[in-house]
């Protein structure tokens, strides 16, 4: 069963077709051809994949992205961003990686990120003189921040595939988010500098920053309250996902004053889409995993690793390569549901943390979303300029190498990862 199930995958795959359809078929095809296992199994285990609570908060958080988005946040963000590093050289494409992390702290979604920010800023960059491969691949590299910053909807994945508290893997999400955002930051710095983008040349004013903050702090004030909520114990992260959208509605409607009611109806549509495109994916990843692990692959997966080394650094690097290798033909949510159960057990025995782990496998798959050839960010980004994947991939490879940066400091440094937990616990 376990060579039938390797083989499907791979001739799907290959063949472009949608992940959840190769997860599904690739089951069903190892099931029937491969074992006396009634295929009655398959919708059974689908539907136990997706009966669980804690996964209601990946609906509830697309839909508070969605209203944040619709309801004026964009340009409230950006205006902050940009009062604070826009008279750098490169500023307003540093501006556009900030917006991204504050915006990351909303949706919880990497292509919502790319489209909600990249439909402003990639415009206005290629208006003021930066090139149109650069602003789009620095939106889509930037956008996968989306999932590292709370809320997150990897996260919640993780988190229900491993027991891991979803509360404490949004606040241990902050440390490696900004990192990566600062190495983003830096690299864009120089390549600004050598390629003559200039900063706005304003002077940097406290006033206008401080207007900047009045204008966002509703939505800046959403994450605080989700995790404030949390660690509060007023609400689990189920519940804190049915608060923000609450919040985005009000703050949309009643204070930004820029979502309306007609537009509500298409919001709704949107996020049910794209949750059951993610609820595809869980429920068939949940089949294909299920028969790899009643086939011991992990184990065998296990003991291949610990052959080579037992030195956790490098059984780290070894997992982060297969990480990589993963993220760039593989789903985020599908690679974790099949991964984390391969993986933990492993890391666990060699006494690394569950929650730090985790995050490390999340930064990863971050890196796949602007890697192609499946890149979901890289193809969002493209079609707003409507430049070939050949020139984004191409422009992106500078700012993916600063990520891989990050991952590598994120990987031999673990307090950047668990400092913030560890000092609310």
């Amino acid at each position: 069963m376990g060579i039938m199930l390797a083989i499907s995958f791979i001739v799907l795959l290959v063949l472009g077709i949608p992940i959840a359809i190769v997860l599904g078929v690739s089951s069903l095809v190892s099931i029937y051809y491969g074992s006396m296992i009634p295929l009655a199994i398959i919708p059974q285990r689908m539907f136990t994949a997706t009966d669980s609570f804690p996964l209601l908060a990946i609906p509830l958080f697309m839909l508070a992205g969605a209203l944040m988005e619709n309801g004026g946040i964009s340009k409230r963000l950006i205006s902050l961003a940009n009062t604070l590093v826009g008279s750098f050289t490169g500023g307003f494409a540093m501006a556009a990686i900030l917006t991204c992390m504050f915006f990351a702290a909303i949706s919880g979604s990497g292509p919502a990120t790319v489209a909600a920010i990249g439909g402003i800023m990639i415009p206005a960059m290629v208006a003021k003189g930066y090139d149109k491969g650069f602003a789009a691949a620095l939106l889509a590299v930037s956008g996968a921040i989306g999932i590292i910053i709370p809320p997150s909807i990897p996260m919640v994945t993780y988190g229900v595939m491993s027991g891991v508290s979803i509360g404490n893997l949004f606040t241990a999400g902050f440390g490696p988010g900004i990192l990566i955002g600062l190495c983003l930051m830096i690299t864009t710095y120089f390549l600004s500098k050598k390629n003559g983008w200039g900063g706005e040349k304003i002077p940097f004013s406290i006033i206008e920053v401080i207007k900047a903050l009045k204008e966002s702090i509703w939505a800046l004030l959403m994450p605080v309250i989700i995790l404030g909520g949390i660690y509060g114990g007023i609400f689990t992260p189920t519940e804190a996902a049915g608060v923000a959208v609450i919040y985005g509605l009000l703050v949309g409607i009643f204070i930004y004053r820029e979502l309306k009611i007609n537009i509500i109806p298409k919001v709704l549509v949107t996020s049910a889409r794209t949750t059951a495109m993610i609820m595809l994916i869980i429920s068939t990843a949940q089949v294909f995993g299920w028969i790899m692990t009643s086939e011991r692959i992990p184990d065998a997966v296990a003991r291949s690793i610990l052959g080579v080394s037992d030195n956790r650094f490098i059984i780290l690097l070894m997992i982060n390569l297969m990480l990589l290798l993963v993220g760039c033909f593989m789903e985020t949510n599908a690679a974790l549901i099949i991964l984390t159960p391969i993986f933990l057990p492993l890391v666990v025995s060699l006494g690394i943390d569950p929650l730090f782990f985790g995050i490390i496998m999340i930064a990863n798959l971050a890196v796949g979303m602007a890697t192609p050839p499946l890149g979901v960010n890289l193809y969002v980004a493209a079609g707003i300029e409507g430049i070939s994947l050949e020139r984004i991939s191409k422009a992106a490879v500078p700012l993916l190498i600063s990520n891989v940066v990050a991952l590598l400091l994120l990987t031999f440094i673990e307090p950047i990862t668990t400092f913030l937990p560890n000092l609310l616990k």
